[in-house]
């Protein structure tokens, strides 16, 4: 589900957990032809991660069809691109990408920390620039990228770049609990939104339709319980 307006957190994994990056010309040129789709497509890009099997993203659309077309791009051009230089052929991705939707005001920073700690979680590197494919050496005002686009939520960590980028270092150093990480892993491979619910009510009233699912078949018959028995 894609909806205009709303920041999307996604995951797109190599086709049986395979490598979709050897080296750094694949990884920079991933990031290029992001930018460019991007760009194309109307979708602001908050966050990234690339791993040497998966990508995290975290990107809001203008429009509804914005994300779909911008991974859609970016798969033909990268897939053709990664195929030619190393010879191969045939599929790179596992299918289509993963997403779900994020309250801005209550997960998009916690969403922000746990895509750009994925390196750490997975023990690959220690410090918390040791890892230079992800958006995080922009977020602590190390470089500037460009493919990035800031959402309002970082802005409010603090007035100034310091004081943003401090917070934001403070905010990573606390790290990813594991209820968070469960939360967050849950909400993105069932594709269901992540939110208070007061952002589950707005969500359901843009979409016009219920966001939980009616169950499907006959009602359960009640349980017979046994008084005597905690349930």
């Amino acid at each position: 589900m894609s909806v205009a307006g709303y920041p999307h957190h996604l995951i797109q994994r190599g086709h049986n957990r395979a490598d979709v990056f050897i080296d750094s010309a694949d990884r920079q040129r991933y990031l290029d032809i992001l930018r460019d789709v991007a760009h194309e497509h109307k979708v602001a890009v908050h966050a990234y991660v690339l791993m040497s099997n998966h990508v995290h993203l975290l990107a809001t659309p203008e429009t509804v069809e914005g994300l779909s077309r911008m991974m859609q791009s970016l798969g033909r051009r990268y897939v053709g691109w990664f195929n030619h230089k190393h010879q191969r052929s045939g599929t790179l991705w596992e299918g289509r990408f993963r997403s779900h939707l994020v309250d801005a005001d209550t997960h998009l920073l916690s969403c922000l920390r746990y895509i750009e700690l994925n390196p750490h979680r997975a023990g690959l590197v220690s410090g918390l620039l040791d890892h230079p494919w992800s958006s995080m050496a922009h977020h602590l005002g190390q470089r500037r990228d460009p493919l990035l686009t800031d959402h309002p939520a970082f802005w409010q960590l603090g007035n100034t770049p310091f004081e943003r980028e401090a917070a934001y270092r403070r905010w990573l150093e606390e790290g990813v609990s594991e209820s968070e990480r469960q939360r967050l892993t849950s909400s993105l491979l069932k594709a269901q939104p992540l939110g208070s619910p007061r952002f589950m009510q707005q969500l359901a009233q843009d979409l016009a339709r219920p966001l939980v699912p009616k169950s499907r078949g006959r009602p359960r018959k009640p349980a017979v319980t046994d008084d005597s028995v905690p349930i």
